[in-house]
């Protein structure tokens, strides 16, 4: 069979079961996904990492051996996670064609090092890297120079953006933070990004929506997550969905190109990139004002023995901004993380004036 080769396609489908659980429920649905057309690698989960001991861990090398059948009754390529070197061995053994990181794993540079060196030798190895589950970008970034350092080809690297970890409130499992990943691709400008719109979302309603945002925001693929029984699954049940639905999904999303040759649209976006990029000139001279001003005030507190937060004022300022950016188009969101950041940047100022002699 032909090797896989990391770029050659985009969109990139990859789909398959979260967990290879039984032969019949991983091919089955293997197969569903590979007749139609629509996908390119088949996925399954065969090494669990949970949270919890005495969840189900899955079915370790056996779970291979079933992808294998799809692989030589289809054609299609193959790609498991792995989070140690006897995972490592154990797949290139039975021909894996892609090893995933799992964000767990990301996070630990002492597993990303131990993985590295275990593929030291096979630079034509396909590895595609999830983010960590913190909203680090230097561990993600870390986490690909291991690889590279050990002789993994820069090509054969991909990454793979399942969200972060939060702790506030949010209708997604792991919010997708996308500005972490405008951060990520500026490291690493030609390496390929998949989304995963499964662990961002945590449930079926909302798949739809991150995967077309994923196409909108240029990504080269997205990897789902899709069983016979969703229901009966047995680990992460609420996010999969039957091989017909991810089919229907799929055929639902609209691919953008990434630019166009047409003279009237370039004039048009040129135009209006020059707009803002006048109204970025004007925002941030404005925001050099503010930031004087409230060094001034950090002055004037320190000349008179008084403490930098004053939670009274922040919220004032809260309230009063919300109720003026109503109806100007601006969600509260947005609103409220700006207000956040310059209000940081103004405490952050002024404690250096008070500490200084």
């Amino acid at each position: 069979m032909r090797r896989f080769k990391l770029g050659e396609k985009r969109p990139l489908i990859i789909a398959g079961p979260c967990s290879a659980e039984t032969r019949e429920q991983t091919i089955e649905t293997a197969m569903q996904l590979a007749q139609s057309g629509r996908v390119d690698v088949i996925r399954a989960g065969t090494w669990k990492p949970r949270t919890k001991p005495g969840s189900f861990e899955g079915v370790g090398e056996v779970g291979i051996e079933w992808l294998n059948e799809v692989k030589q009754a289809t054609g299609l390529p193959i790609t498991v996670e792995v989070a140690n070197r006897t995972h490592v061995e154990i797949a290139l053994k039975h021909g894996v064609d892609i090893l995933w990181i799992g964000a767990r794993t990301t996070v630990s540079p002492f597993a990303i090092q131990e993985i590295a060196e275990a593929l030291r030798g096979n630079e034509d190895i396909t590895v595609l890297i999830k983010n960590p589950m913190t909203p680090d970008i230097n561990l993600w970034e870390g986490a690909v120079k291991r690889f590279i350092k050990e002789g993994v080809k820069e090509e054969n690297i991909g990454l793979i953006h399942r969200g972060f970890s939060y702790f506030g409130h949010s209708p997604y499992r792991n919010p997708p933070m996308w500005h972490m990943l405008f951060e990520m691709r500026s490291r690493f400008p030609e390496m390929m990004m998949i989304c995963d719109p499964s662990h961002i979302c945590g449930c079926r309603p909302l798949l739809h929506g991150i995967s077309q945002q994923a196409a909108d925001l240029c990504f080269d693929g997205l990897m789902i997550e899709s069983h016979i029984n969703p229901d009966k699954a047995w680990s992460d049940a609420s996010q999969q969905v039957t091989p017909q639905d991810c089919i229907t999904m799929i055929d639902n999303i609209m691919w953008r190109a990434k630019t166009a040759n047409d003279p009237e649209f370039n004039d048009e976006l040129k135009l209006c990139r020059q707009q803002i990029d006048q109204i970025d000139s004007e925002l941030f001279d404005l925001l050099s004002q503010r930031m004087k001003t409230a060094d001034k005030i950090g002055h004037i507190k320190k000349a008179n023995n008084v403490a930098i937060l004053q939670s009274n004022r922040w919220e004032a300022i809260c309230r009063r901004t919300l109720s003026r950016t109503r109806g100007m188009g601006l969600s509260e969101e947005f609103v409220r993380t700006v207000l956040e950041a310059i209000h940081l940047e103004s405490i952050n100022r002024q404690n250096e004036i008070m500490n200084s002699k």
